[in-house]
């Protein structure tokens, strides 16, 4: 019997082939997605990698996204390789030209770097939002579209806007203690094929019977 759709799938509808499961497509290794995330788009929905900018082998900055994530057309994922140096007189990248203004290449540790960016599981990201460098989005988080996100944002949490900032929190902090506790993306296929009625149900006391 099969509990819901092939992980390892590049298209887990085959009549809707706007949305690809991401780790099935990247091939980048500091790109790293967990099972079931989905990238949608109409048109282009096994270019995730494209989505993905700045994103330089030297620096060697990974971009984490857990399982069940679902991300919408337009986002964008910007990584270390955009910050500029920001201590010198002026910020334009002179290095990255010829004929001698090759010179003024800085060092890696003269450029800001803000380390991994990690999104947790079960996110949703909505179009065309921007998730900047060395970002945390916690676990159940939405982001509205069209935010720019520079700066964490916990578990549970809806945020929204340029910078983005936390709306309201999903669930009371009781509630989100026990979903962080209970990991459902971590069950087996065939225990969330059996409690798909709890888990998306909006009686959210319905989850805390299962055993």
């Amino acid at each position: 019997m099969k509990y819901g759709p092939d992980p390892a799938a590049k298209f887990p509808n085959e009549k809707m082939k706007s949305l690809c499961y991401i780790k099935n497509v990247v091939k980048n290794p500091n790109i790293i997605v967990g099972d079931y995330t989905y990238y949608h788009d109409p048109v282009d929905p096994t270019g995730f990698e494209s989505r993905v900018t700045h994103h330089y082998g030297f620096y060697g900055d990974k971009l984490v996204i857990g399982k069940f994530c679902a991300i919408a057309k337009g986002v964008e994922f910007v990584m270390n390789g955009a910050n500029h140096r920001m201590n010198a007189v002026t910020t334009y990248p002179f290095s990255l030209f010829e004929n001698g203004w090759e010179k003024s290449t800085p060092a890696l540790s003269d450029l800001p770097f803000k380390g991994d960016t990690v999104i947790g599981n079960d996110v949703w990201i909505g179009q065309n939002a921007t998730i900047l460098p060395g970002v945390h989005v916690g676990d159940g988080a939405v982001i509205a579209a069209n935010a720019t996100v520079a700066r964490d944002i916990p578990p549970y949490r809806i945020a929204g806007g340029n910078p983005a900032k936390v709306i309201r929190a999903r669930f009371d902090d009781e509630t989100v203690d026990f979903l962080l506790r209970l990991k459902w993306w971590d069950w087996p296929a065939e225990k969330i094929f059996k409690n798909l009625e709890c888990l998306c149900s909006g009686d959210i006391g319905k989850i805390r019977d299962i055993k």
